[in-house]
């Protein structure tokens, strides 16, 4: 999973180096962002993670009762379903695109800007189809234990707006662009196929059953967390909307911190969050909450213990690390400094996301979907009234590298923290056995580590430069790594030790192998 994760983080950002050094950030890179948002808000709410925390515990509890025929005819009748619904809102959009972009999206771009993303969306509103089923062969495969192929389907996603960058944009510009991200999404399809013929899916659409009773629970599981999604999705949209409004290159600044924060966000969190998602499933199927609640202070320890020096890492390094991503061709030294302005205060999350993304999966596990959106849509009203107000004194109004929209990144941070202390709260109630103590004892080590490694990256700072941003950035990082891992020793914390043996024992594995 952290492999696939890593792939497809790393193919992430260079799918966007690529976007921004082909096109700056400006006009046209700003009309594609903003179309990307409506069809990933329409997958991601019906059938991205909706779908899989309602189908992942519904289809194992029929693996785990021995109904192996029922589980089959439930994944065949929510294929069916799911394909239809996008469809619909896919054909939908595309009849109303003009409308959705001028009234909700970015109601403050020119008119001819807004002409562009009707245009770029009307493509792009293809995706949400084939992902759709997609998204639906990753649930079946990680509810087999078969994680690989779901982990790298977004690098391929990723490598086809690649090629559209590379192939297509030299011929029709940032069209290019859009159309690439219809083959990625084809890929990501295409990838899992032969995961699927590895379980023997019998796809059988003429097992379609509306009234299947595994439909049902779907249903009633999904209601909370399709409204829970759409709550988070509404902040990227007011995010749009209010951006749209600012200094050209705004929207794509904040754009491009949010895919930097992503890169950790998913290698320490969501890789092992979908990872452990179905164990936490067949635990609670089994009824044993007790060993529900040691994997998962386990699971925290870790991700504790990699996201809060990553944390400070971002904040610490985000100019060398924006201008190592992404300043190239066109992307100029201003773009670098407003990106790097917006990751400051995107950066200081880091950690709440990687929580909420875990917390919320134990929920889920429990066939809880409501306690997550109940805490979620308090941080999302928290977060857009945060984001009117913050924008009136953050940063500078006719700015790019020192823009207002840093506000927007900063109400993210808050709401986010809030969130997941609230669902840490109310989860230690839930499953009972979490060792409190011992996980305070574990980030607080981490802390201290993380503030020794944070003292050394400050003093390399001014050395980045003459070594050059490529080879100084990442020979900070590098650096840095190493002193935390080297403090953490030295502080006895458990999860260096953890991951130092785990590493020990593989290298002599295959020491002996050869």
């Amino acid at each position: 999973m952290v492999v696939g994760f890593i792939m497809s983080r790393l193919l992430g950002l260079v799918r966007n180096a690529l976007l921004n050094a082909t096109f700056g950030a400006g006009f046209e890179l700003d009309a594609y962002n903003a179309a990307l948002r409506p069809p990933e808000t329409i997958f991601l709410v019906v059938a991205g993670g909706a779908l899989a925390s309602a189908f992942i515990p519904t289809f194992t509890d029929y693996l785990a009762e021995g109904k192996r025929s029922d589980a089959w005819r439930l994944a065949n009748s929510v294929i069916v379903l799911v394909t239809l619904v996008m469809i619909a809102l896919s054909v939908a959009s595309m009849i109303f695109a003009p409308q959705i972009v001028s009234t909700l999206l970015a109601p403050e771009f020119p008119a001819d800007k807004q002409q562009l993303t009707t245009a770029l969306l009307r493509i792009m509103l293809l995706t949400p189809i084939i992902f759709g089923i997609s998204g639906l062969m990753m649930a079946l495969l990680n509810a087999h234990q078969r994680f690989f192929l779901p982990a790298i389907a977004p690098a391929v996603y990723n490598l086809g707006i690649i090629m559209g960058v590379l192939v297509f944009a030299p011929s029709i510009g940032i069209f290019g662009a859009a159309w690439g991200a219809v083959l990625g999404a084809l890929g990501h399809l295409l990838v899992q196929i032969p995961g699927l013929i590895a379980i023997e899916l019998p796809f059988q659409p003429q097992q379609t059953r509306i009234n299947h009773p595994g439909v049902g629970e779907v249903l009633r599981l999904m209601g909370p967390r399709v409204l829970g999604l759409a709550v988070i999705q509404i902040n990227f949209w007011v995010n749009i909307a209010l951006a749209s409004g600012m200094v050209e290159g705004s929207v794509t600044a904040l754009q491009n911190a949010f895919y930097v924060l992503l890169l950790p966000q998913g290698v320490i969190a969501q890789s092992v969050a979908t990872a452990v998602f179905p164990t936490f499933s067949a635990q609670v199927s089994e009824g044993r909450t007790d060993q529900l609640a040691v994997t998962l202070g386990q699971v925290l320890r870790a991700v504790l213990f990699l996201s809060i020096p990553a944390t400070v890492g971002l904040v610490i390094l985000r100019l060398p690390i924006s201008r190592l991503i992404f300043e190239y061709g066109e992307f100029t030294f201003a773009a670098s400094q407003a990106t790097a302005w917006a990751l400051l205060f995107y950066g200081m999350g880091l950690a709440s996301h990687a929580l909420v993304e875990v917390l919320s999966r134990v929920f889920y596990a429990l066939h809880d979907t409501w306690t997550p959106v109940v805490v979620g849509g308090g941080a999302m009203a928290l977060n857009v009234g945060l984001s009117f107000w913050l924008i009136t004194w953050v940063g500078q109004p006719d700015s790019l590298a020192m823009g207002p929209f840093a506000g927007l990144a900063l109400a993210n941070t808050i709401a986010t923290t809030l969130e997941a202390l609230l669902l840490l709260v109310l989860i230690i109630r839930r499953v009972g056995g979490l060792d409190v103590g011992r996980l305070s004892a574990s980030a607080g080590r981490s802390a201290l580590a993380s503030a020794i490694m944070g003292a050394i990256l400050i003093t390399l700072l001014p050395f980045i430069n003459p070594l050059g941003v490529i080879a100084g950035t990442l020979g900070v990082i590098a650096l840095g790594g190493a002193v935390y891992w080297g403090a953490s020793l030295l502080l006895r914390s458990d999860e260096a030790r953890l991951f130092t043996n785990a590493v020990t024992r593989r290298l002599r594995r295959r020491s002996s192998d050869e």
